[in-house]
């Protein structure tokens, strides 16, 4: 295991946990990555606002506020966006740029405005909530043209953190979803976002495919009293990231390949079409920015056949980070081997690591197929569905997760997977489950 340190970049460590023995004839290995970044001194909370500029990690944030006209029904739920962009501002590290958007079916900069960002200490902080009086509901929603506007102001601070809070209360109405499809494109890789739904009257899938193609986070606020303390916590987080643009990177011997790398904790995220070559035999995956933190990796590689007693390197996993010269600096690696054997016990054993996320990762899929054929009339197919994830999660300890299906279903027996469908659901709680599908429990180690 390697490791590489620099002031301003968190130490990273890879670990492999696989069973490495294939029977005669196996020809696929799998393995769970874990990678932990420490020592990068997370800063956050009320420790941010006393650090002097310059001491933290130079970062730029954009908040994204649906000004659309729903967000006038209740009147309260304007008022309670305002509080919360004001306490995220509040949260805001000194020397970190930053603007306010108002979305719409247009997108407008509220502060600083001019096509620039402020920086943050106490006066800029000040007028930024000052300006926010200006935020008032009326219009349309074109979510795409919002993160556009985004793009093209963080794009104008020299920074290495650039990153995004998006607040939602309805549906993406007032564009196409190919238009919103193509600003994901456009921004992808140039700043991460996290996106909330408040209320609920907006679209689950709109919401999570944003966070997912910006290496974000996505969830719902059901109560628009809760978006204070949740906006405080993320930028409390955003302004935790140390280090940005960092790849999970695989290299292959000749006769093996990659069949899917996604990540599984803290949520499952599919990387397997996310990947850009990198050189003979290697590609990247996109992994995002990382503060103190840890993140569980599930590589699946295909390799040629191999007579018993044969060994082989499957692949190599390294993390690595883009240098201003357009090359990459590895920061640290881990190996994933094949070893063919005879000892059936040996061969046929499943490594707990990956057993547990491989049911993680059927644990959201079936949640999400259970709520669709739910919503599709077809009640048998989704108790069926849920049913297997209320085994799934008592399985595997996901309480979280358990809790939100209990809404959902009315759970007769979690070990055999028995539920019956609630006759009416909060929908609320409907879109809650769905929302937070994707989220994880570590595997106990």
């Amino acid at each position: 295991m390697a490791n590489f340190s620099k002031s301003n970049v968190p130490q990273f460590s890879v670990e492999v946990y696989q069973n490495e023995y294939l029977p005669e004839g196996g020809r696929e290995v799998s393995a769970i990555v874990t990678v932990t970044s420490t020592g990068g001194g997370t800063v956050g909370g009320t420790a941010a606002r006393t650090l002097a500029a310059g001491q933290g990690p130079d970062a730029a944030v954009a908040i994204m506020v649906d000004c659309s006209g729903s967000m006038d029904y209740p009147p309260t739920k304007m008022r309670n966006a305002r509080d919360a962009t004001a306490a995220a501002i509040d949260t805001l590290r000194d020397g970190v740029h930053f603007t306010v958007i108002d979305g719409t079916h247009v997108a407008r900069e509220v502060y600083p405005g001019g096509g620039r960002l402020a920086v943050a200490d106490d006066r800029t902080r000040a007028e930024a909530k000052d300006a926010l009086r200006a935020l008032k509901a009326g219009g349309g929603t074109a979510i795409g043209t919002w993160l556009r506007l985004a793009d093209r102001l963080l794009a104008t601070a020299d920074v290495s953190i650039r990153h995004g809070i998006l607040l939602t209360d309805g549906r993406n109405e007032h564009e196409s979803p190919e238009d919103l499809r193509a600003a994901l494109d456009a921004c992808a890789g140039r700043f991460t976002c996290d996106a909330r739904g408040v209320g609920t009257d907006w679209e689950v899938k709109e919401v999570t495919a944003i966070a997912s193609a910006l290496l974000g986070t996505a969830d719902i606020v059901a109560d628009p009293a809760g978006l204070a303390a949740d906006f405080t916590q993320m930028m409390e987080n955003a302004m935790g990231k140390e280090v940005a643009d960092v790849a999970l990177r695989l290299w292959t011997p000749m006769g093996s390949e990659i069949k899917f790398v996604k990540q599984v904790a803290p949520t499952v995220e599919e990387l397997t079409d996310r990947r850009t070559e990198a050189g003979p035999r290697a590609g990247d995956y996109p992994t995002g920015s990382w503060g103190d933190e840890s993140r569980d990796y599930h590589v699946c590689v295909t390799v040629p056949d191999a007579e018993i007693g044969q060994e082989m390197l499957a692949a190599r996993v390294s993390l690595v980070i883009p240098q201003p010269d357009g090359s990459s600096h590895a920061l640290s690696q881990g190996l994933v081997r094949a070893v063919w054997t005879d000892d059936m016990a040996a061969s046929t054993s499943i490594n707990p690591q990956v057993a547990h996320y491989t049911g993680q990762a059927e644990l959201a899929q079936v949640i999400q197929q259970g709520l669709d054929l739910r919503k599709s009339g077809d009640e048998d197919g989704a108790t069926a569905k849920l049913g297997r994830a209320v085994q799934l999660a008592s399985a595997s300890g996901n309480a979280d997760t358990a809790k939100l299906l209990a809404k959902v279903v009315d759970v007769v027996d979690a070990a055999a997977g028995t539920v019956r469908l609630k006759p009416k659901v909060a929908e609320a709680d409907e879109m809650t489950l769905e929302t937070r599908s994707t989220k994880t429990v570590r595997v106990k180690k």
